[in-house]
């Protein structure tokens, strides 16, 4: 296999992953809200507090966040954006580098 081929396959395949990760994610969610709200409610534990509410809540902002990353963060900051920015950066370097030179050597005194 090409490098490039690779490249694209081992892209894909992380983001299958991810995805995957995700959707168990999401089937965890649910079902721990579920034994939460069992916990809380038909096994009486702790009843004069709704706390599966909580708990399902701050698992849902987690998850959100998880899903934010998988697909809006991760699909636009990939390798290609990750090369541009590098090649941006290297650019600036060597500007800032040829610009010390260029200084260091106009202020050599000629002999």
């Amino acid at each position: 296999m090409e490098r490039d081929q690779h490249e694209i396959y081992e892209y894909a395949r992380n983001r299958i992953k991810q995805k995957k990760r995700l959707y168990f994610h999401f089937i965890t969610f649910i079902l721990g809200s579920l034994f939460f709200y069992i916990a809380n409610i038909w096994l009486s534990l702790y009843p004069e507090i709704k706390w599966w509410i909580w708990a399902a809540t701050i698992w849902a902002f987690l998850f959100i966040l998880h899903f934010i990353k998988v697909f809006i963060t991760d699909s636009f900051m990939n390798k290609n954006w990750e090369r541009e920015q590098i090649d941006k950066l290297m650019l600036k370097q060597n500007k800032k580098i040829e610009q010390l030179k260029n200084n260091i050597d106009n202020a050599k005194p000629t002999i």
